[in-house]
Order: structure tokens, then C-alpha cells, then sequence
């Protein structure tokens, strides 16, 4: 029986109960890992990550998006039913987006919210059995950063794994690139990112450079960030 360990290989069927039990701290299961009776099973394949508190998940290549509650994603507003706005964040159903979701809002006060636009929100409802459902604002009903990103900007969508690298701290693109090049972006846990830079030559070329990184290394990051930013100096 191969033992299991944090970074090694785990396939569907493997209980990983063992490992969580010797966690000091309170265990939070992410995806891949479900908690079924006594059981702490692998749901999909993959790499056994962990990071602290105490939050355990598996790290696989995929890129159907499976919402959970509490994700920042990047949606489409596809149509407008009644009070609700009805997004699609990549999942099998579009998620729901209530008017009275958005920092200020009232009835008078309504968001200037169209079909087609984009917009980073929060899963506040993600269920298998109910409809998926979002908001723009935080636990202090402030926007903090969510809301509809308008003004132009550029949106593609990178396997999930490469969604989580653009969010470790441990990754340097956007700050060895930063450094160098003004810009904006919206990182969402669906595999979406929009980017939005001075022009629109520079927002494309900061898209190849997130998607190039999906296999590289921190080293060979900062050299075709280097080169990137050489690039569109003029050099």
C-alpha cells in the first residue's frame, strides 16, 4: 500500500482521513476532497496540497469550474430576469445576481448592470442542489473591488491550476512584470482573468505571459518578464 503524503499523487477512491487526524489545527477540505462518513475521500486526481490553517485540497489540471462557496470569479452577464441578473461564471447553469447585490444599492438606486458586461463578484450560495448565487460586496457590504469592470480590459480564460499559481505568493509575474508596466487585473477562481493595461498591445501581451507561465518556474518567470518588458519599451 502506497503511503500518501502532502505533494504526492492521489486518485479517486484514496482516503486521506490518516493524514487530516494528524493536523494539529482545524482541517478544512477544499476541492477534490469530500468528507463521506468516517472517510476523508479523493474525488479527482491529482497532487495533495496543503497550506495553513489547516486547509487541505487537491491540485489538479482541469478546467470545468465547479463553484464553491466563498470564490471571487469573473462572470458574463447573459440576461436579466425580473430583479435578477443571470451570469455565466463557467459552470453547467448560470448563476443568479440580485440588483440589491452591489455596494448602495436600492430600489431607486439601481446598478447600471447590461447583458454582456463583466462582473467579479463572490459565491454567497454553491450548492449541487440550488442554483448558484452571487454578490458584489463583501461581509461589510462594501465593494471591495467587486462590482462591474468596465472601461475596456481584455478577458481569457487558463486552466484552474494556473488561476491558483497567479494567487500563490510564491509566484512572481504580476510583481516582477508590475515593476515595470502599469496595470490592472481581476483574478477569478473559475479560470477566468481580465487584464487591462495603458494599451491595448500591452494587455495582450500581459494575457500570453499569464498563460505562458502556466509550466514555468519563478527563475524562468522573471526572465520572460525581463524580456517582456524589453519588448514593449522598444529595446
Amino acid at each position: 500500500m502506497v503511503e500518501i503524503s502532502v505533494g504526492g499523487v492521489v486518485v479517486p477512491g484514496d482516503n486521506v482521513r490518516q493524514l487530516t487526524d494528524k493536523d494539529q489545527q482545524q482541517v478544512i477540505l477544499g476541492p477534490g476532497l469530500r468528507r463521506e462518513g468516517e472517510s476523508v475521500m479523493v474525488i479527482k486526481p491529482g497532487l495533495l496540497r496543503r497550506r495553513d490553517p489547516g486547509v487541505y485540497w487537491v491540485d489538479s489540471h482541469q478546467k470545468r469550474y465547479v463553484a464553491n462557496r466563498g470564490d471571487n470569479v469573473l462572470g458574463v452577464v447573459v440576461a436579466k430576469a425580473g430583479d435578477t441578473f443571470r451570469v455565466d461564471i463557467g459552470t453547467s447553469e448560470p448563476a443568479s445576481l440580485s440588483y440589491l447585490a452591489f455596494e448602495s444599492a436600492t430600489k431607486k438606486n439601481r446598478p447600471n448592470v447590461n447583458p454582456g458586461d463583466i462582473v467579479y463578484s463572490k459565491l454567497l450560495v454553491a450548492s449541487r442542489d440550488m442554483e448558484a448565487e452571487l454578490v458584489c460586496v463583501d461581509s461589510y457590504g462594501k465593494k471591495a473591488g467587486l462590482g462591474v469592470l468596465d472601461g475596456g480590459g481584455f478577458m481569457f480564460s487558463v486552466p484552474l491550476h494556473t488561476v491558483r499559481k497567479l494567487l500563490n505568493p510564491e509566484s512572481n509575474l504580476l510583481t516582477a512584470v508590475g515593476k515595470s508596466i502599469p496595470f490592472e487585473i481581476a483574478v477569478g477562481m473559475n479560470g477566468r482573468v481580465w487584464i487591462r493595461a495603458r494599451t491595448v498591445k500591452e494587455s495582450i501581451c500581459l494575457a500570453n505571459a499569464v498563460e505562458c507561465s502556466e509550466f514555468m518556474t519563478n527563475a524562468e518567470i522573471s526572465n520572460m518578464s525581463n524580456k517582456l518588458i524589453d519588448v514593449l519599451a522598444g529595446f
